[in-house]
């Protein structure tokens, strides 16, 4: 785990900057990426961008929790399941209080595809990676996520399941769902929403 003092260089514009720095005082773009929100509306050549100024950073710093969340979040945007899901799994140890961490790592499990059309061993990753977030921090869209699963997988091949669906839903109704986080969520699976959720 490295956590230390980096330099990089703002994504955004190019200006040599402390990571610890939350936004470039040049360009007041963000300088590390921690939420999918923060990359949600971005164009492509903005990302394209962060992921640059975040490979080189890693290349001196491979271990750093923050970098390789940045550089995840972004890869998760581009829709390249695989590498975000690498850079996840790196950020992951010793990272208990950034439940994001597990939860995306849990939407790139699912490759941009429909829970049902993958084998249970992914699907109990899934629900391993939910669960470890759920833990850190109970928020109504893990439990929404984790509604999908039960719903899209098991009640799909007519599997008992415990909690159902159902249950998992009402939980996340009961915790807080914001429409904002049920949008972001099926964007970055890369799915749309099924009627019966």
């Amino acid at each position: 785990m490295a956590l230390g003092f980096i330099n990089l260089s703002c994504p955004g514009c190019g200006a040599r900057i402390a990571m610890e720095t939350k936004i470039c005082e040049f360009c007041d773009g963000p300088i590390l990426i921690s939420t999918f929100k923060s990359v949600a509306g971005m164009g492509m050549p903005d990302v394209n961008k962060y992921v640059n100024a975040y490979r080189k950073a890693l290349a001196e710093n491979p271990d750093n929790l923050q970098l390789n969340t940045s550089i995840a979040m972004c890869f998760l945007r581009m829709k390249m399941y695989d590498k975000a899901l690498q850079a996840f799994e790196k950020a992951m140890p010793d990272n208990f209080d950034n439940s994001e961490v597990f939860f995306y790592a849990a939407v790139c499990l699912l490759q941009g595809k429909k829970a049902f059309l993958h084998s249970r061993p992914v699907i109990d990753r899934v629900q391993e990676y939910i669960n470890a977030a759920l833990m850190i921090e109970p928020r109504g869209i893990y439990y929404y996520f984790l509604a999908y699963i039960k719903n899209d997988y098991f009640s799909r091949k007519y599997l008992n399941t415990s909690p159902t669906w159902q249950e998992s839903l009402s939980q996340a109704k009961a915790i807080g769902l914001p429409a904002m986080d049920v949008d972001q969520l099926y964007e970055s699976l890369g799915a749309e929403r099924p009627e019966s959720l």
